[in-house]
């Protein structure tokens, strides 16, 4: 159950649970979070869901737990289900993170949390770039980009992906200029070459002294070719060209 108060709203409930409610009762599929019931109060809201026992946070920071290789295709091949429905249904979710994602006891995985998501499709729709906790951001979105697509929700994808080999965050920057920083320092700088339009974003700057990069087999030395694909696929940093 996600509790909302009512006088964060003139209108008697805040904006951020009205989106998550509109979107949810149009969404049906087994790795969404589902809306079971909206129950109203005087002074608050209450979105009832899906009952999931944990989240994927909980489970990478459990040194108890051992995630092999099975264990983490699975819990990918679930998410991508549900995030493909989601971008067939023209939704960006905008803030994809280990602790939006669900699990239930039967390992069932459920996309969560949707008061940041936002119909695209416009080619001409403008979007805020503050969206996406930060270690999850994609560089267009460090950049001040105002017009993007999926590509923030795949670069997201990677990062977690990352996270689940490595247990700790790949990118854990503390402001966005670090967060760029500590991007370049583990996939190398991007040029216009590489990512067209890059020097034309809003608030693009040229950083110095940020390292070559490194071979993604040498950042993960115990990942398989075919994950290690999924994460070089994902984390390009020219959006257009991500998976």
């Amino acid at each position: 159950i996600k509790l909302g108060s009512r006088h964060e709203a003139r209108d008697g409930i805040n904006r951020t649970a009205i989106r998550e409610i509109k979107l949810l009762t149009e969404l049906y599929h087994d790795n969404v979070i589902a809306l079971l019931d909206v129950i109203g109060h005087r002074t608050s809201i209450q979105l009832v869901f899906d009952f999931m026992e944990t989240d994927l946070e909980n489970l990478i920071k459990d040194n108890n737990t051992i995630l092999q290789h099975s264990h983490i295709k699975n819990i990918l091949l679930q998410v991508f289900l549900g995030l493909e429905f989601l971008h067939l249904n023209f939704i960006l979710h905008r803030d994809l993170k280990p602790n939006n994602l669900l699990m239930n006891l039967n390992g069932r995985i459920k996309i969560a949390d949707f008061g940041l998501a936002r119909y695209f499709g416009s080619p001409t729709r403008i979007y805020t770039h503050q969206v996406v906790t930060r270690w999850y951001r994609a560089p267009e979105l460090l950049y001040g980009a105002r017009a993007y697509g999926v590509g923030v929700d795949t670069w997201a994808m990677g990062c977690i992906i990352a996270e689940l080999l490595l247990r700790v965050p790949i990118f854990p920057g503390e402001s966005d200029l670090d967060q760029l920083v500590k991007i370049y320092n583990v996939l190398g700088m991007p040029t216009e070459e590489t990512w067209p339009g890059l020097t034309s974003l809003p608030d693009y700057i040229q950083l110095q002294n940020c390292g070559q990069g490194y071979e993604l087999k040498n950042v993960f030395p115990a990942a398989s070719d075919d994950l290690l694909e999924l994460i070089f696929g994902c984390l390009l940093f020219d959006p257009l060209k991500s998976f």
